[in-house]
């Protein structure tokens, strides 16, 4: 038995297949409770909207799911008519994978409830809640959980790829934080995945991405998080060298309490920034302290004897940190990503840093090394899929800009900047920063655990289904396994 591993993707502008026809729609549409758009309807032009602008997708219909009952009809629809599928939370992916050209897009946008039991500690969020859901329901509770650092991502994306953010150093990954999903498979069932249900599916979802099924509901555990000590501190960009010499050494000997990402970026001209730095390129640490407020003097003291142009680090709840950057980076800009991630920060590897943040293209372009340390070392490389468990920081490069004329400019600086510090990376990138970039990069990011992410993938999604992803192939060699 042959099967099919990766089906071509069709190029923008495909029509619908040809066997897509009102017999077969409307009866599908009759058992739907959210909505069918299809070109030409009212709405259907927004729901093909992206965060990255780059991205242009046009699929043959797409499905407002309203419950987990219409992602199974959707999903079984797919199948029996062998559209392509794609699958949409927050839309914030790269590479706009959650859009396909002349196929079936899921949208989960209107399934975004979040149920807090603050006794348990636990968190249920359905699949198309983006993190500002999550954080406004957990902070009533003095809660939160791990994310990312844009409260407009979508939960399913962030977390499906592993979850780098303001608490990874204290309290992991958000999967280290997973404790549970409901996902509907390939074959249409639903299931719960767990440490004791579904052990092998719940492992691979931890990092391996979209590949195995749509997530309609994550379980998340509750971390005691109220308010923290956050904000960022600013330097001029001839301190960079200097700047990076010591946020190597000091950021990994810190409490885990203590979390920072490092950043290359231009002064964006308002508040509350002064206007003396407005425009002007800068390297910068963005802080999250979530321990005792009465050490956090002694702790930020080397941060102020460095004699910043700006330190805006003060007290202040925890969702007003995870906005800080949603108005900087609205839905609509122009992308291109590039990422890797990294073991050290040698002199050779900060100088060839320093040509590029010098050549920043626009205002919004910037570059970030996340923290991949303290908590999130504790788990080994193959206890999720998440593989990259010895890695120091995890970098992203970023060309950024409103005007789709400025595209081969941006594209071209962040390609470079890559080509330059690539050859001091570990070899993989977070899965969440890439485009689509080839099977190479898909299997150097899984490293180890690609092999059993492909086992998995048989006894799944043998048809390979779910394919608008970083895609973990199914293995033609093996036949597929039959899941229980």
């Amino acid at each position: 038995m042959t099967v099919e591993t990766q089906r071509p993707r069709p190029t923008s502008g495909t029509g619908p297949p040809p066997g897509l026809t009102p017999d077969s729609v409307e009866p599908f549409r009759a058992r739907l409770r959210g909505a069918l758009l299809q070109p030409g309807d009212a709405g259907y032009a927004e729901a093909c909207q992206l965060y990255n602008a780059m991205i242009h997708k046009r699929p043959a219909m797409v499905i407002k799911c309203a419950d987990v009952a219409d992602v199974i009809a959707s999903v079984n629809f797919a199948r029996e008519q062998k559209l392509e599928l794609s699958v949409r939370g927050g839309g914030h992916n790269g590479g706009g994978l959650g859009l396909c050209d002349g196929g079936l897009a899921i949208d989960l946008s209107d399934m975004r409830g979040v149920r807090v039991d603050p006794e348990a500690r636990t968190v249920r969020v359905a699949g198309g809640a983006v993190w500002a859901d999550v954080d406004h329901a957990t902070h009533a509770f003095g809660l939160a959980v791990p994310s990312g650092i844009i409260s407009t991502t979508g939960v399913g994306g962030l977390t499906l790829g592993g979850g780098l953010g303001h608490l990874t150093r204290r309290f992991g990954l958000t999967i280290d934080n997973l404790l549970a999903v409901d996902m509907v498979l390939a074959d249409g069932r639903l299931v719960t995945a767990s440490a004791e249900k579904y052990p092998d599916l719940f492992w691979a979802v931890r990092g391996g991405g979209g590949n195995f099924g749509v997530v309609t509901s994550f379980l998340f555990r509750g971390c005691p998080v109220d308010t923290v000590i956050a904000g960022p501190t600013l330097w001029p960009l001839d301190r960079a060298a200097e700047v990076m010499r010591w946020y190597r050494e000091f950021l990994p000997a810190a409490p885990e309490e203590l979390n920072g990402f490092f950043a290359f970026m231009t002064v964006p001209p308002a508040p509350p920034f002064p206007e003396e730095l407005h425009l002007k390129k800068v390297c910068g640490v963005v802080w999250c302290y979530s321990g005792d407020p009465a050490k956090a003097d002694a702790l930020f003291a080397p941060v102020q004897a460095l004699k910043p142009a700006l330190h805006g680090v003060q007290p202040m709840p925890y969702p007003l940190l995870q906005t800080a950057f949603d108005a900087l980076y609205p839905p609509g800009l122009q992308w291109y990503w590039r990422a890797d991630f990294v073991r050290e920060l040698s002199d050779e590897a900060i100088a060839r840093h320093l040509e590029f943040a010098e050549r920043l293209p626009s205002m919004h372009s910037t570059m970030h090394l996340y923290p991949v340390d303290g908590a999130a070392h504790r788990v080994g490389p193959r206890e999720t899929a998440f593989s990259y468990r010895d890695a120091r920081w995890s970098e992203v490069i970023v060309g950024v800009d409103p005007s789709p004329e400025r595209v081969a400019e941006i594209s071209d600086w962040a390609k470079a900047y890559y080509d330059a510090l690539h050859p001091y990376s570990a070899g993989g990138a977070y899965v969440n920063f890439m485009m689509e970039e080839g099977q190479e990069r898909v299997q150097a990011t899984y490293r180890d655990n690609h092999p059993t992410l492909v086992e998995v993938k048989n006894r799944y999604d043998p048809t390979n289904l779910f394919h608008w992803n970083q895609n973990i192939r199914p293995d033609v060699e093996k036949p597929p396994q039959v899941a229980h």
